[in-house]
Protein backbone atom coordinates (compact mmCIF):
# COMPACT_ATOMS: atom_id res chain seq x y z
CA UNK A 1 0.00 0.00 0.00
CA UNK A 2 3.01 2.33 1.10
CA UNK A 3 4.58 1.75 -2.76
CA UNK A 4 1.11 2.87 -4.18
CA UNK A 5 0.93 6.12 -2.43
CA UNK A 6 4.50 6.63 -2.92
CA UNK A 7 3.76 6.62 -6.25
CA UNK A 8 0.56 8.80 -6.30
CA UNK A 9 2.91 11.46 -4.35
CA UNK A 10 5.55 11.18 -7.00
CA UNK A 11 2.75 11.26 -10.63
CA UNK A 12 1.27 14.58 -8.38
CA UNK A 13 4.75 16.42 -7.78
CA UNK A 14 6.27 15.70 -11.09
CA UNK A 15 3.53 15.91 -13.47
CA UNK A 16 3.94 19.29 -15.19
CA UNK A 17 7.48 18.07 -15.81
CA UNK A 18 6.99 15.23 -17.27
CA UNK A 19 4.00 16.02 -19.68
CA UNK A 20 6.99 18.80 -21.06
CA UNK A 21 9.03 16.05 -21.41
CA UNK A 22 5.89 14.08 -23.48
CA UNK A 23 5.43 17.16 -25.32
CA UNK A 24 8.95 17.93 -26.56
CA UNK A 25 9.03 13.78 -27.91
CA UNK A 26 5.46 14.38 -30.35
CA UNK A 27 4.30 16.97 -31.43
CA UNK A 28 0.66 17.18 -31.08
CA UNK A 29 -0.15 18.34 -27.19
CA UNK A 30 -2.91 15.33 -26.80
CA UNK A 31 -0.34 12.58 -28.21
CA UNK A 32 1.78 13.76 -25.15
CA UNK A 33 -0.90 12.87 -22.92
CA UNK A 34 -1.62 9.76 -24.03
CA UNK A 35 2.12 9.14 -24.41
CA UNK A 36 2.58 10.02 -20.52
CA UNK A 37 -0.63 8.31 -19.09
CA UNK A 38 0.92 4.95 -20.48
CA UNK A 39 4.38 5.56 -19.70
CA UNK A 40 2.94 6.22 -16.06
CA UNK A 41 0.97 2.90 -16.55
CA UNK A 42 3.72 1.02 -17.07
CA UNK A 43 5.80 2.55 -15.08
CA UNK A 44 3.11 1.65 -12.02
CA UNK A 45 3.69 -1.60 -13.12
CA UNK A 46 7.29 -1.96 -11.85
CA UNK A 47 7.63 0.74 -9.41
CA UNK A 48 8.49 -1.87 -6.60
CA UNK A 49 11.73 -2.49 -8.76
CA UNK A 50 13.10 1.50 -9.14
CA UNK A 51 15.49 1.26 -6.24
CA UNK A 52 16.93 4.79 -6.09
CA UNK A 53 13.38 6.37 -6.94
CA UNK A 54 15.59 9.75 -7.41
CA UNK A 55 15.97 8.23 -11.10
CA UNK A 56 12.40 7.51 -11.58
CA UNK A 57 12.34 10.79 -13.46
CA UNK A 58 14.74 9.18 -15.72
CA UNK A 59 13.35 5.62 -15.84
CA UNK A 60 9.78 7.13 -16.87
CA UNK A 61 11.83 9.52 -19.64
CA UNK A 62 12.77 6.10 -20.85
CA UNK A 63 9.62 4.46 -20.82
CA UNK A 64 8.07 7.60 -22.88
CA UNK A 65 10.65 7.06 -25.66
CA UNK A 66 10.59 3.49 -26.28
CA UNK A 67 6.88 3.83 -26.30
CA UNK A 68 7.06 6.79 -28.91
CA UNK A 69 9.38 4.43 -30.43
CA UNK A 70 6.69 1.37 -30.39
CA UNK A 71 3.71 3.79 -31.53
CA UNK A 72 6.23 5.06 -34.51
CA UNK A 73 6.89 1.49 -35.78
CA UNK A 74 3.27 0.46 -35.25
CA UNK A 75 2.14 3.14 -37.81
CA UNK A 76 0.45 2.37 -40.61
CA UNK A 77 2.04 3.49 -43.38
CA UNK A 78 -0.34 5.73 -45.81
CA UNK A 79 1.83 5.07 -49.18
CA UNK A 80 0.98 2.36 -51.38
CA UNK A 81 3.39 0.53 -53.98
CA UNK A 82 2.76 0.83 -57.33
CA UNK A 83 4.13 -0.04 -61.07
CA UNK A 84 4.25 3.27 -62.23
CA UNK A 85 4.96 6.80 -60.08
CA UNK A 86 1.95 9.14 -60.52
CA UNK A 87 2.43 12.71 -62.46
CA UNK A 88 3.32 15.40 -60.07
CA UNK A 89 2.83 18.63 -61.41
CA UNK A 90 6.14 20.95 -59.81
CA UNK A 91 5.31 24.19 -58.46
CA UNK A 92 5.86 26.65 -60.13
CA UNK A 93 7.45 29.95 -58.13
CA UNK A 94 6.79 32.15 -61.33
CA UNK A 95 3.24 32.31 -60.51
CA UNK A 96 3.70 33.04 -56.66
CA UNK A 97 6.30 35.77 -57.35
CA UNK A 98 3.37 37.35 -60.16
CA UNK A 99 1.17 37.28 -56.92
CA UNK A 100 3.49 38.77 -55.00
CA UNK A 101 4.52 41.63 -57.30
CA UNK A 102 0.94 42.44 -57.90
CA UNK A 103 0.20 42.50 -54.17
CA UNK A 104 3.10 45.33 -53.55
CA UNK A 105 1.81 47.10 -56.65
CA UNK A 106 -1.36 47.35 -55.63
CA UNK A 107 -1.00 48.01 -51.80
CA UNK A 108 1.07 51.45 -53.21
CA UNK A 109 -2.47 52.53 -53.99
CA UNK A 110 -2.81 52.74 -50.36
CA UNK A 111 -2.35 55.61 -47.84
CA UNK A 112 0.63 55.29 -45.25
CA UNK A 113 -1.59 54.74 -42.62
CA UNK A 114 -3.88 51.85 -44.23
CA UNK A 115 -0.44 50.36 -45.66
CA UNK A 116 1.22 50.04 -42.33
CA UNK A 117 -2.06 48.90 -41.20
CA UNK A 118 -2.32 45.78 -43.83
CA UNK A 119 0.88 45.10 -43.41
CA UNK A 120 1.21 44.78 -39.56
CA UNK A 121 -2.34 42.95 -39.52
CA UNK A 122 -1.38 40.86 -42.47
CA UNK A 123 1.94 40.38 -42.77
CA UNK A 124 3.78 40.44 -38.60
CA UNK A 125 0.08 38.66 -37.99
CA UNK A 126 -0.11 41.69 -34.89
CA UNK A 127 -3.30 41.52 -33.37
CA UNK A 128 -5.47 44.29 -33.30
CA UNK A 129 -4.15 45.67 -30.13
CA UNK A 130 -0.55 44.81 -31.33
CA UNK A 131 -1.15 46.60 -34.23
CA UNK A 132 -2.57 49.67 -32.38
CA UNK A 133 0.18 49.70 -30.13
CA UNK A 134 3.15 49.65 -32.63
CA UNK A 135 1.19 52.54 -35.05
CA UNK A 136 0.29 54.69 -31.68
CA UNK A 137 -3.70 54.25 -32.47
CA UNK A 138 -7.10 52.75 -30.61
CA UNK A 139 -8.23 49.22 -31.78
CA UNK A 140 -11.12 51.14 -33.37
CA UNK A 141 -9.24 53.19 -35.47
CA UNK A 142 -7.14 49.74 -36.59
CA UNK A 143 -9.95 48.06 -37.16
CA UNK A 144 -11.75 50.82 -39.37
CA UNK A 145 -8.51 51.70 -41.33
CA UNK A 146 -8.32 47.52 -41.93
CA UNK A 147 -11.61 47.81 -43.32
CA UNK A 148 -11.35 50.85 -45.10
CA UNK A 149 -7.81 49.23 -46.72
CA UNK A 150 -9.35 46.29 -47.72
CA UNK A 151 -12.04 47.56 -49.66
CA UNK A 152 -9.79 49.94 -51.72
CA UNK A 153 -7.27 47.07 -52.30
CA UNK A 154 -10.70 44.63 -53.59
CA UNK A 155 -11.24 47.76 -55.52
CA UNK A 156 -8.20 48.07 -57.18
CA UNK A 157 -8.17 44.36 -57.41
CA UNK A 158 -10.87 44.12 -59.68
CA UNK A 159 -10.40 47.20 -61.96
CA UNK A 160 -7.38 45.44 -62.64
CA UNK A 161 -8.48 42.34 -63.45
CA UNK A 162 -10.98 44.42 -65.52
CA UNK A 163 -8.53 46.09 -67.44
CA UNK A 164 -6.90 42.93 -67.89
CA UNK A 165 -9.53 40.78 -69.56
CA UNK A 166 -9.88 44.13 -71.89
CA UNK A 167 -6.33 43.74 -73.03
CA UNK A 168 -6.55 40.36 -73.47
CA UNK A 169 -10.10 40.49 -75.82
CA UNK A 170 -8.03 43.68 -77.57
CA UNK A 171 -5.19 40.79 -78.12
CA UNK A 172 -7.43 38.32 -79.67
CA UNK A 173 -9.11 40.82 -81.95
CA UNK A 174 -6.17 41.86 -83.10
CA UNK A 175 -4.75 38.46 -83.75
CA UNK A 176 -7.67 37.33 -85.39
CA UNK A 177 -7.60 40.32 -87.76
Amino acid sequence: MGEVLEFEEYVRTRQDALLRSARRLVPDPVDAQDLLQTALARTYGRWETIEDKRLADAYLRRVMINTRTEWWRARKLEEVPTEQLPESPMDDATEQHADRALLMDVLKVLAPKQRSVVVLRHWEQMSTEETAAALGMSAGTVKSTLHRALARLREELVARDLDARALEREERERCAA
